[in-house]
């Protein structure tokens, strides 16, 4: 059972990102603050949730929620400052867009850096101990993959609208052979070694 708080404070907000490990598109952060009566059956970190639940979460958390915010980062700012660097600033990017403005900050994960001297807590598996960062996590992915669903009209060979831009077979494959795009992580090791990019 996923808990509402983990300070005292009202104006809790949680905050996780999504995308991480993808080899294209951007990090996408999201923060929520939930109100104090909030109940979700079903709420659980999104990754355990399927694409049709997330969907169906989505517009609940948004009307519910004192306050939420997403930020999307990039892959030429992810190359500049590393996927760790990027994963936090879009999460901090979500915080300082919440009006209210937080009193105390959960995140998932176990890596953060202070923003306007709020107080945080990094929570590792968060995601499916606290309420506020589940809600986090479920916004994160669905405005992320709705984001890969738009660019890949653009580039329809690398089939993002399946594999959101994660290292699959399809996916290497398909930079193997079509080389890469303004969207792809160039930092990130795009193919295995044995089969190196022609550029």
């Amino acid at each position: 059972m996923l808990k509402l708080r983990f300070s005292n404070f009202d104006l809790e907000c949680g905050t996780d990102e999504a995308g991480r490990g993808c080899l294209a598109g951007p990090v996408t952060a999201a923060a929520v603050i939930l109100p104090n009566n909030f109940e979700l059956d079903f709420l659980n970190d999104s990754k355990q949730l399927s694409e049709k639940t997330r969907e169906k979460l989505k517009p609940i958390i948004e009307s519910t929620a004192l306050a939420y915010a997403v930020t999307h980062l990039e892959p030429k700012i992810i190359d500049e400052i590393n996927i760790l660097n990027a994963s936090i600033k879009a999460m901090q990017e979500s915080i300082v867009k919440l009006n209210p403005t937080p009193l105390y900050i959960i995140v998932d994960g176990n890596r953060f850096k202070p923003i306007n001297n709020i107080p945080y807590s990094t929570i590792v598996k968060g995601d499916s101990k606290f309420m506020s960062i589940a809600a986090a996590s479920v916004l994160a992915k669905t405005y992320r993959d709705e984001y890969m669903n738009k660019i890949h009209e653009e580039y329809p060979m690398y089939n993002w609208k399946q594999n959101k831009g994660y290292p699959t077979i399809e996916h290497r494959e398909a930079i193997r052979k079509f080389g890469t795009t303004k969207y792809h992580r160039m930092s990130f090791r795009l193919l295995p070694d044995q089969l190196s990019l022609e550029f």
